[in-house]
């Protein structure tokens, strides 16, 4: 074969490889969309919880919040029932269910992370295993 054809061989095999490490980065980017997943969760929790507060001065409090309890979730049993005033259920439920999740946005994060240290892995030796075969069929 003549030499340019060779060089037009390679950068056929080296832009593939570019796309393939392009695909890497798309997985990234779109694992990005679930490392927010807990903070929308946390807004998502705490503005129930404000909707509680608000409901205890409806004129029927037990019917309001009763309404909200499946958008509370696994916290209504908290709020909704319990010792102590509302207001302090209330604090205190925001406060347990923002340390639950950011304990889950760093779990999140460090699957996240793992996931695309792998996947580059495989990508770099599915890389390196397409550019050997490049280079042995002349």
């Amino acid at each position: 074969m003549p030499s340019s054809d060779r060089g037009g061989n390679h950068a056929a095999w080296t832009g593939f490889l570019i796309v393939a490490f392009g695909v890497l980065g798309l997985v990234g980017a779109f694992g990005t969309y679930a490392a927010q997943l807990p903070f929308d969760r946390a807004v998502a929790r705490s503005a129930t919880l404000d909707k509680v507060l608000a409901a205890a001065h409806a004129p029927n409090p037990e019917a309001a919040g009763a309404a909200l309890r499946p958008l509370l979730d696994d916290s209504a049993d908290h709020v909704l029932s319990g010792p102590g005033t509302l207001d302090a259920r209330v604090e205190a439920e925001r406060t347990r269910m923002l340390n639950e999740l950011h304990d889950e946005a760093r779990i999140y994060g460090f699957r996240l992370r793992c996931y695309l240290a792998v996947i580059t892995v495989m990508a770099a030796t599915f890389g390196a295993l397409v550019m050997s075969f490049g280079r042995r069929n002349p």
